[in-house]
């Protein structure tokens, strides 16, 4: 399957990147040489995406002056007030987003592909099921994980489909921000501002959720240490040189 939409959520107030978020909105904060935001894009254009929403908020003059030098893909931005949370925002831009299943991308977090899986985003859209699917997400080890401590969110069971994590489950993932959604999963999409784990219930509940491990690098951007630690890191790798 091809897939030529997308969506960035770019529309956060970033809190807990402060003080740097104060004067620079966090999707344009830059790790080894590239904003955020075009972390995502440029990975978007390489899997032949033609089109990208990205919402706005906090800072979004910025952020839309700074998208005035993209061709590729073609981007559409949304400005949110107030904003709409995660489900609301994408909700907002199903006009924009075809009839078809669309990435969609949290600007926070950044991966790097490797020989075992080639692109992510590639493998997802090979993964995708329309028959049984309503949600893709990209899930990694949390132990693996840049910027990220936490005990992780789904289990994935043998054939994909995702489970919310139980107290102790040794063998969880962490959800990445990177996913793959067909825009029936919002038929029933309570409208207004709400959380996307409304939806992600719905479709756990329906066994329509599922998951696939990326094998590669993902670094959580999400506080200035974490950008530091990102950052060194891609440089040693010989990012941004």
């Amino acid at each position: 399957m091809i897939v030529t939409h997308a969506m960035v959520l770019a529309a956060g107030l970033g809190t807990r990147m402060r003080p740097l978020t104060l004067t620079t909105p966090k999707p344009l904060v830059n790790v080894a040489g590239r904003t955020l935001l075009d972390w995502a894009l440029d990975n978007l254009s390489t899997t032949g995406v033609e089109h990208a929403v990205v919402n706005l908020h906090h800072l979004g003059a910025q952020i839309k002056a700074h998208l005035n030098h993209r061709t590729y893909p073609q981007v559409t931005t949304l400005y949110e007030d107030p904003l709409l949370e995660t489900g609301g925002g994408i909700q907002n831009a199903l006009p924009l987003l075809g009839d078809a299943p669309f990435f969609v991308i949290n600007s926070d977090g950044l991966w790097l592909d490797d020989d075992a899986n080639a692109l992510a985003l590639r493998h997802m859209a090979d993964r995708w099921d329309d028959a049984v699917m309503d949600a893709l997400l990209l899930l990694h080890d949390p132990v693996k994980a840049f910027g990220y401590d936490g005990p992780g969110d789904f289990t994935i069971g043998s054939d994909g489909r995702l489970a919310r994590r139980t107290e102790g489950a040794a063998d969880a993932k962490v959800f990445t921000g990177v996913q793959l959604l067909h825009p029936r999963l919002f038929k029933d999409a309570p409208g207004g501002i709400y959380s996307l784990n409304v939806l992600y219930n719905q479709a756990l509940g329906n066994g329509r959720l599922f998951g696939l491990t990326h094998a590669g690098e993902w670094h959580h951007v999400g506080t200035p240490e974490a950008l530091e630690t990102s950052d060194r890191h891609l440089r040693n790798r010989g990012f941004g040189r």
